[in-house]
């Protein structure tokens, strides 16, 4: 207590809370030889003869009523009273016994406790993390798999392959080749090579120019491909990680001036790249062309380049789709696990509905996720070095242990000391609200008679 900052206002109130009290203790109401004098009175009184007369009197004492001015001093009247009695600041701390300063201090260690027990995990949370992690890493080595060229074209695992083949029933290569050939689903963001371009693109050609070309992104496509396409213009990040932003005139045919139109063509595009043998690349996959620094592996590639050889090797938007079931499967497995552990507990299911990952409505439900995803990417990582092949890095897997480990440092970092104060402080305050509720319901209680009190020295 004694390292808080009081503010200018609680620092008055304190000097009055401490001036006041010291003012009571220098009341004495203790009169031990009153009551012994006023018995011997009566003793006397009654030895001679005047018993009836002290009883009258004793009757007659029960019905005064004493009556008083009370006058309430102002606020201001108590912060100068209090000011000129007490000089510089003023502690709490002398206002309460050691044994109350030791109750206070067991109070304060209990909320926090009760705190800590809301928001970390037990054995049972962590054993749920823990399976729900090894499971999600199993499902990757076993079912997703590595990609790479087989007979019958790209293969991984049998989930991979699975998913696949159903992205190329729904999406034959066939017809997705002739819609990409339609004039309305072409772009201006889709130059195979420089023969088109003002400015040269580094490492642009039919491999890898849809990792090259922002607009190919499935994620941010939506942005700048809708962009590039209202504009008549192509913005690439090239392989020695340059952004060039350029207007295509050769494709000036291509450009829309109603954004409605360039939506449309920038998912009739999307759609018709999809199966393609270069198909488009992972969510934010062409970012990594900027990480142009690293020395992995015996080749001492860069950042950049490993995710270049990974996208030419198969790494493409339907394998990321395949790598995200795994990833899916936590989500669920914890997210379900928590409502079910939440009901049992004792709360409604609209309280257990696990969506939302604000610590104060759903305590651990982030920190689990966070655990588990943890779990499921450290296996990962052990799988990539264990055969030394970057295909077999979970991307999906690693976006969600980022989202979760940023969120969970900020908790640790920032967040969990401000809100246990914030616990501590509430439960303080709605105690001092009730003992203030209370003063006030007894002080009404008094009023009354303060009036009449107020009412007889008028009439006097």
């Amino acid at each position: 207590m004694s390292d808080y900052s009081y503010t200018e206002d609680e620092q008055e109130r304190n000097k009055i809370l401490v001036h006041q009290n010291e003012t009571l203790q220098d009341i004495s109401f203790d009169n031990p030889g009153l009551e012994s004098c006023i018995e011997q009175s009566e003793q006397l009184l009654e030895s001679l003869g005047y018993s009836s007369e002290v009883s009258d009197a004793e009757e007659a004492s029960k019905s005064v009523v004493e009556i008083w001015d009370l006058e309430i001093p102002s606020w201001e009247d108590l912060c100068k009273e209090a000011n000129d009695a007490i000089q510089g600041e003023a502690s709490l701390i002398s206002l309460f016994t050691e044994e109350e300063l030791r109750d206070n201090k067991e109070y304060i260690r209990k909320l926090n406790a009760d705190f800590n027990a809301i928001h970390n995990l037990d054995k049972i949370d962590i054993t749920i993390c823990a399976l729900a992690g090894i499971i999600s890493a199993a499902i990757d080595i076993l079912l997703v798999g590595i990609p790479g060229p087989s007979k019958e074209g790209l293969s991984a695992g049998p989930l991979s392959n699975h998913i696949r083949k159903y992205f190329e029933s729904k999406f034959p290569p066939e017809e997705m080749e002739k819609l990409g050939n339609k004039d309305f689903v072409k772009t201006s963001y889709d130059a195979q090579d420089n023969r088109n371009t003002i400015i040269d693109v580094e490492g642009l050609s039919s491999y890898y120019h849809r990792l090259l070309s922002l607009g190919h992104d499935p994620l941010l496509g939506w942005i700048v491909g809708v962009i590039d396409i209202m504009k008549g213009q192509m913005t690439t990040i090239d392989k020695k990680g340059r952004i060039v932003v350029q207007v295509m005139e050769n494709y000036a045919s291509r450009k829309e001036s109603n954004i409605f139109a360039a939506l449309s063509k920038q998912f009739l595009h999307l759609k018709s790249d999809l199966t393609t043998p270069m198909g488009l690349p992972a969510p934010l996959m062409g970012l990594f062309n900027l990480l142009q620094f690293g020395n992995i592996g015996e080749e001492k590639k860069t950042i950049a380049e490993i995710v270049q050889g990974m996208y030419y090797e198969g790494y493409d938007f339907i394998q990321f789709c395949s790598s995200s079931i795994p990833v899916m499967f936590t989500e669920v497995a914890i997210r379900i696990s928590w409502a079910i552990r939440r009901i049992k507990n004792g709360y409604s299911i609209k309280e257990s509905i696990p969506v939302s990952l604000n610590r104060d409505k759903h305590p651990k439900l982030a920190s689990m996720l966070f655990l588990a995803h943890s779990a499921a990417s450290a296996i990962n990582a052990g799988k990539v070095a264990f055969t030394g092949n970057p295909m077999a890095i979970n991307y999906p897997q690693w976006l969600a242990f980022s989202r979760y480990a940023f969120k969970q440092l900020k908790w640790w970092l920032w967040e969990k000391e401000a809100k246990r104060d914030k616990y501590v402080m509430d439960h303080i305050d709605k105690e001092g609200n009730d003992i203030l509720a209370l003063i006030n319901k007894e002080f009404d209680l008094f009023k009354p008679q303060l009036l009449n009190n107020d009412n007889r020295l008028a009439m006097d």
